[in-house]
């Protein structure tokens, strides 16, 4: 299993962790739980991108900004990392793969 440190540096080319990230990252692979508020631009989605990534098995993560998801999909996939969407964007057909291959 990769290290949340190898994949900061090899997927999202940052050097290090900026403080409370690495805790934050730390704890959600641990398999804890982290209520955690930032600003726009402030490194939340490395906060829930890392551990799914890490961990084992299919993370999730909820968020209202469809254009946002997609966006980060698409640089996730770009970079070598098995990432979907669903969202309602998508057809019953295209969501119904996604939920049985994109999660298996």
């Amino acid at each position: 299993m990769r290290s949340a440190h190898d994949i900061l540096q090899s997927v999202f080319g940052f050097p290090s962790f900026r403080p409370p990230r690495d805790q934050i990252i730390q704890t959600l692979i641990d398999g804890g739980d982290a209520l955690v508020l930032m600003p726009t631009g402030g490194g939340k989605s490395l906060c829930y991108q890392i551990p799914a990534i890490v961990r084992e098995g299919c993370g999730g993560v909820i968020s209202p900004l469809i254009a946002l998801m997609q966006n980060q999909v698409s640089a996730l996939r770009w970079f070598g990392v098995r990432a979907a969407f669903l969202n309602s964007t998508l057809d019953r057909i295209a969501a119904a793969e996604i939920e049985l291959f994109e999660c298996s």
